[in-house]
C-alpha cells in the first residue's frame, strides 16, 4: 500500500483485524524483511510496517533527519491512514531508538513497547566513531586520485573495518550522522509503558549490555536474552519471538 505523508511516498503494509500493531525496522532494513513476523502476529490482531523515509518503497527525506524527525513522520502516517490507537509499538534497532524517542517526548502514542534489539545508547562507541573518522580521512587522502568507482570500493572497506553501518544507505549518509550521535537513554528514563525487551546474545551491533541498560531505565520492564541470536533476533529465533510478543501484546496492562 501507499499513502503521501509529509510530501513523501510512502510504502506499507497491513495484515489482519483487531488491535493495532505498529513495527519500525531498523535501519538499512524494510517492511519485507518482518514478512513473516507480521503475517504470524496478525492472526491476533492487525499489523502495520512502514518504509521508513529513505528505505525500501518510501522517498528519502529531503534534508537530514534526526530521531525527533522520523517520530513525527510515525506520527503524521498514523494520522494519515486514521490508525492513531496504537495497542503496542514494535522498535527494531534505530526503530527502536525512534520509538523511544517518540514516546518519551508525547509524540507517540501506545499502550504497550516492544524493544528486539533497541539502539540508542551511543557512549560507548565514542572510540569506534573516532577511529571512523580517522580512517575516513585516510580514505580520503588515498583515494584523491582514484576513479570514481574505485573510491566507493576502498570507502566501503574502510567503514566496514569500523562496524559503521553509514554505507547501508549512501543517500542518508548525513541523517545516519546524525543519527548516531543521539543517546536515548534520557528519554528511556522517562517511559511508563509496559515494555518488553529482547536482545540476542550474541548480537554485536546491540549488545546485550544496551538491554541490560534499557531494562534499568524502564521501570516494570522485562528483559529476555536469547542465547545464541544475533542482532536480527526475530529472523534468528521466529518462533521464541513470535511466541514472546503475543503473549505480552495478549497480557492485561497494569
Amino acid at each position: 500500500m501507499q499513502v503521501v505523508v509529509d510530501s513523501l511516498l510512502t510504502q506499507y503494509t497491513l495484515e489482519g483485524k483487531g488491535k493495532v500493531v505498529l513495527i519500525l525496522h531498523g535501519w538499512g532494513d524494510n517492511s519485507a524483511g518482518w514478512r513473516q513476523f507480521a503475517s504470524t502476529l496478525a492472526k491476533k490482531q492487525q499489523v502495520i510496517v512502514v518504509d521508513l523515509p529513505g528505505f525500501g518503497g518510501t522517498e528519502a527525506p529531503k534534508t537530514a533527519w534526526g530521531l525527533a524527525d522520523y517520530a513525527q513522520f510515525v506520527r503524521h502516517f498514523l494520522e494519515k491512514i486514521d490508525k492513531r490507537q496504537v495497542h503496542a509499538l514494535v522498535g527494531h534497532s534505530n526503530g527502536g531508538a525512534i520509538a523511544i524517542r517518540g514516546l518519551a517526548s508525547g509524540v507517540l502514542q501506545s499502550t504497550k513497547l516492544v524493544l528486539l534489539a533497541a539502539a540508542g545508547i551511543r557512549g560507548e562507541y565514542k572510540g569506534r566513531v573516532k577511529a571512523m573518522r580517522v580512517f575516513t580521512k585516510i580514505g580520503k587522502a588515498l583515494s584523491s586520485p582514484l576513479p570514481t568507482s574505485v573510491k566507493q570500493k576502498l570507502r566501503r572497506k574502510v567503514y566496514s573495518r569500523v562496524g559503521s553501518d553509514m554505507l547501508v544507505a549512501e543517500h542518508l549518509q548525513e541523517t545516519f550522522k546524525k543519527i548516531v550521535t543521539d543517546d536515548v537513554r534520557e528519554d528511556t528514563a522517562k517511559l511508563t509503558v509496559p515494555t518488553l525487551l529482547m536482545y540476542g546474545e550474541a548480537d554485536e551491533q546491540t549488545p546485550p549490555l544496551f538491554g541490560e541498560a534499557y531494562h534499568q531505565l524502564i521501570t516494570g520492564s522485562t528483559l529476555e536474552l536469547l542465547p545464541g541470536a544475533g542482532h536480527f533476533v526475530h529472523v534468528d529465533r521466529p518462533a521464541e519471538v513470535t511466541k514472546a510478543v503475543q503473549e505480552f501484546i495478549d497480557a492485561p496492562a497494569a
